[in-house]
Formats: C-alpha cells, sequence, structure tokens
C-alpha cells in the first residue's frame, strides 16, 4: 500500500480536482461519510442518541468535521460542535459546509478563551466520543495557546477520540510530535496512507487505523509517483517464493551462516535454525573451530565447518580462504550473528566482504567491523543487506540514537543510496529502504520481540529468501513482516513478557503456512469504502 507525505498528498487531491474534474466538495464529502462509517463501526451500528462532540478548524479538515457532524445528526445522533475559529475565516468548501449546518439550525460554538474551555470541560463529562477535525496533513510545528490548552483537555477527558485524517499535532511527513497533541483511539485517513501516520511515534497517537475510499480515479491512484509502501498480507504473500512440485534441497538454496564466538553460539544457531525455518534447502554455519562440537549439538538439520580461530576463540583472519572457497558453492551468505569484536576478526570480516560476489547479510558484529569504515560498504561487489537496530546504525554513522530515531525513513533511504545497499533499520516500526530511494514500512510486530536472538532470526529469514531467488528488497521486506507477525501470533499466544526468539521460530511456520493459503486463494478484485490497516 503506498504511503505519501503530506505535500504529496495535497498534489494528489489537487489532480484529482484538475486533472480528473472531481469537486473538492464531493471528495469533503466522501471523507465525512467515510469517518461515519467509521464512528458506527466504534458504536456497533448504533448512532441514534450518542452524544458526540466535533471539534473543528478552519481549513479543510474543519469542513470535514462540518460534513461529519450533518451525518450524524441525520442519524439520530446528539451532536454538539465547537469551532476554534471565526466564522469568517472559514473558505470554500468548509465554509458551505459550515452554512448547511446552520441551515439545519445545529448549534456551533465557539472555543477563543479559557472559559471557554471551562465549558467544553462540563461538557465532555456527558459525552461518548470526541472527534478532532482541527488540524490536517499539512500541519508542523507544535501547537500552543488556547488549541494546545483544548487539546490536552480532550486527551484527560477520558473519552474515546477519533481523529479525522490524522491526530492534531502530529506532522503528516514524519510522525513527529513537537507539542501536545491529540491520542486517537481511532484515525480515518482519506486517499493514501501518511507516512506519519505509520511510524514512531505518530503511530502511538494514531490508535487503530483505517483507510477511506474518497473516490479517487482507479488511475489515480496505480500511476501516483510514490516510492514509500507499507507491507501487508498480500504483498507478502506475492513475495513468497513458490515450491518447485519437483524441487529438492538443492533447489532451495544453500545458506552459509557465519558467525559465533564462545559465548555466542546461540546467535549463530538461531540464525542458520531461522534461514532452513523460512525455507532454505541447505544451511551451513561456519564457526570458530573449538565451538563446533557445541554447534554438531545444539543443531541437527544445520551442517556445520569448523574454521582456524584467534585465541579468543573467534573466527581468525586464517579462515579467509576457505570461506571465499566455500562460499562459492553458497547461494546466499549471512554473517555476523555473535561473531564478537575481536580485531582479527573485524579484519576477516572486511577482508572476505570485500571479495565476496554471493548476496549477503551483514548482521550484529558485523555491522561493528564496517563502523570502523562506513565507506567501505559501497565498494562492495556482492548484492548487501544491513540489519542494523537503531544503535548500530547510530555507530555506522557516528550520530546519538536520537539523532537516528528522529526521522528513520529518510535516514535509512539517505544510508541505502550512500553504501549502495539495502538497509533494513529495525526496531518499531522497521523500515526497509533500497538504494533506488524505495521505502517499505512494516507494521507487524510487537514489544515483546525486543529480547536476545530476535535480530538473528532475521537475519537467517532474509538469506533464507535471498538464496531462494528474492530480490535483496523483496527478502528484506518479506522477511520482516513475517518476523513481525511470528512475533504477532507469539504475543497472542504466549504474550509479551515471556516471548523468546525461539518462540519466532516455533510461529514462523503458521505465517508462512497463512501467507500459502493466501496465496493460493483467487480472490475477485474489490474496492472497499473503508479498509482497517491495524
Amino acid at each position: 500500500m503506498k504511503l505519501v507525505t503530506g505535500q504529496e498528498m495535497k498534489l494528489l487531491d489537487r489532480q484529482a480536482i484538475e486533472s480528473y474534474g472531481i469537486p473538492g466538495i464531493v471528495l469533503m464529502e466522501n471523507a465525512g461519510m467515510r469517518a461515519v462509517e467509521a464512528i458506527a463501526d466504534l458504536f456497533q451500528g448504533e448512532l441514534a442518541g450518542k452524544r458526540i462532540f466535533i471539534f473543528a478548524g478552519k481549513g479543510n479538515n474543519g469542513g470535514d468535521g462540518f460534513v461529519i457532524a450533518r451525518h450524524l445528526v441525520n442519524a439520530g445522533a446528539d451532536v454538539k460542535v465547537f469551532m476554534t475559529c471565526r466564522p469568517e475565516e472559514l473558505q470554500g468548501d468548509a465554509q458551505i459546509n459550515y452554512e448547511i449546518l446552520l441551515q439545519m439550525q445545529v448549534k456551533i460554538h465557539t472555543i477563543f478563551t479559557t472559559k471557554d474551555l471551562q465549558r467544553v470541560d462540563i461538557a465532555l463529562t456527558y459525552g461518548d466520543l470526541v472527534v478532532d477535525a482541527l488540524f490536517g496533513t499539512g500541519f508542523k510545528g507544535a501547537l500552543s495557546g488556547v488549541i494546545a490548552d483544548l487539546v490536552n483537555l480532550l486527551n484527560s477527558s477520558g473519552k474515546p477520540i477519533l481523529a479525522v485524517d490524522i491526530p492534531s499535532g502530529l506532522e503528516a511527513d514524519t510522525g513527529q510530535v513537537n507539542g501536545p497533541c491529540v491520542r486517537a483511539t481511532c484515525t480515518v485517513t482519506f486517499g493514501f496512507l501518511k507516512v506519519g501516520l505509520c511510524v514512531e511515534p505518530g503511530a502511538q497517537y494514531t490508535g487503530q487505523l483505517w483507510l477511506g475510499d474518497i473516490s479517487f480515479p482507479r488511475k489515480l491512484y496505480d500511476e501516483a509517483a510514490v516510492n514509500k509502501f507499507l507491507i501487508n498480507h498480500e504483498q507478502a504473500a506475492d513475495w513468497l517464493p513458490a515450491r518447485d512440485p519437483g524441487g529438492h534441497k538443492g533447489t532451495f538454496g544453500h545458506v552459509l551462516v557465519v558467525g559465533g564466538s564462545e559465548g555466542m553460539t546461540g546467535a549463530v544457531t538461531l540464525a542458520s535454525q531461522a534461514a532452513l525455518r523460512a525455507g532454505a534447502g541447505v544451511v551451513t554455519a561456519a564457526v570458530p573451530r573449538s565451538l563446533n562440537q557445541i554447534m554438531e549439538i545444539k543443531t541437527t538439520e544445520v551442517m556445520t565447518k569448523p574454521l582456524p580461530e584467534t585465541d579468543d576463540h573467534t573466527i581468525s583472519p586464517e579462515a579467509l580462504p576457505g570461506l571465499l572457497s566455500l562460499a562459492k558453492k553458497m547461494d546466499a551468505v549471512v554473517i555476523g550473528p555473535g561473531i564478537s569484536r575481536n580485531p582479527n576478526t573485524f579484519s576477516l570480516v572486511k577482508n572476505f566482504l570485500s571479495k565476496l560476489t554471493k548476496p549477503v547479510v551483514v548482521d550484529a558484529d558485523g555491522l561493528s567491523a564496517l563502523a570502523e569504515e562506513p565507506g567501505f560498504i559501497s565498494a562492495l561487489q556482492a548484492p548487501v543487506v544491513l540489519t542494523p537496530h537503531p544503535g548500530e546504525m547510530a555507530r555506522l554513522l557516528g550520530v546519538s540514537v536520537k539523532e537516528v530515531q528522529a526521522d528513520r525513513l529518510n535516514l535509512a533511504r539517505s544510508c541505502a543510496e550512500k553504501w549502495k545497499a539495502v538497509v533494513v533499520l529495525k526496531g518499531a516500526k522497521t523500515v526497509v529502504a533500497a538504494p533506488d530511494g524505495t521505502i517499505y514500512l512494516n507494521v507487524t510486530g510487537n514489544s515483546g520481540m525486543g529480547t536476545a536472538g530476535s535480530g538473528d532470526v532475521l537475519a537467517g529469514m532474509v538469506g533464507s529468501l535471498l538464496a531462494q531467488g528474492l530480490t535483496p528488497l523483496e527478502a528484506s521486506a518479506c522477511a520482516v513482516y513475517c518476523h513481525g507477525l511470528a512475533g504477532d501470533r507469539g504475543a497472542e499466544s504466549i504474550g509479551k513478557m515471556a516471548l523468546t526468539a525461539g518462540d519466532l521460530l516455533g510461529y514462523l511456520p503458521q505465517v508462512l503456512k497463512e501467507l500459502e493459503d493466501f496465496k493460493e486463494i483467487k480472490r475477485p478484485v474489490t474496492r472497499r469504502r473503508l479498509i482497517r490497516i491495524f
């Protein structure tokens, strides 16, 4: 599903109006109707008698609020409208819908002072729902004054809040919140998904997210020049590699996992087992010689390869010729899980990568080795996938974690372009960025996955899908979605607190089965007016 910024949405609205001749007031009417449908869903279809308070600003977002008010009144709801501007400030379609409400004799209150807020506070006591139609996708900066106080009042009211298009106070382009912001129970956005609703911290203010169809022509949607996407079930199923009925273990790819050090055999074990679970035909784990026997005991289906080691029982530079020879027989390589920060091992990692031509996933301390010389990445011959968490990305860039988290999408994209590699910036709402500027955002997963080994499982899954023939971008995005969904299935079953990386391996087959079944079902192409996103 396509993701847009506020400016991109503005241009698409204009294109719908100017190129296709759809009047803006029609778009506004459809937006209001989609919001009313979502409100009806919140109340199980019963709107009559519900006390609903609508807070409208002076722009088109406020106009949407006026449309919502009209339809709710017609449905028998007890509606009160509060406006944060003077009537003469309204323009265009918003003004028309305001005047319709006046003709319907709907009382519209204004909010300008602290005394007005006191009246709102009393009224909220008797409300069933608040509708936030104060600011739209063009908002930037921080709310202040009476409107900031109003938002704080709405948040503290304890009433459910439905945000129209985007919670007021949230920036559509980045998801950043620079002051008071509506904490919505539910947000109904229109036409296209907005970036800020789907990334952190914006997603925390969005609540349930619905996408409403406002009658944009299908051609407008299909031809929209957008390079940001939200991964959904259908897309992940499409990416999933087909299984040749006549295939064998050699058909489905051979993955080499390079890693392990004393006390860190678990990381390479998890990555290797994840590669198998994700469909690879054969997996070989290459580890320091003294750890090989441990790996033989910990794994059954995974083959092992003992390598020359340092005095600290990490992989030695002397392993380079053997590793390169081994890699020639492989379809994909994963390097880094549990590999350690030994300087000699770092040297091995860089020399190996500089000569490698097979697709490679660099994870964990493999990334730490690259952090010594980030410019080295763009010179690599092999197709590269980097899988840093925010701390590892901060080390690669020499910045703080806070700076990494401030604008994850644009940071991941710029790094992917600079390093000529696919960058998987892990964390809540993992970002997958390609060198050509394409971005995929993932919304599966949960806080229970913040546990040791979770990233090793993901690295193995990416390597497995690479070995099965997916491109680095497809393999990364598909693996991230499935990895997060396995975490969600685990959380549903055993809760978030108890979830471990090993549990992800246990729930991955269920997820892949879901996607396989989904892929096989032939579905008619339908266009739903209201779609639940998360």
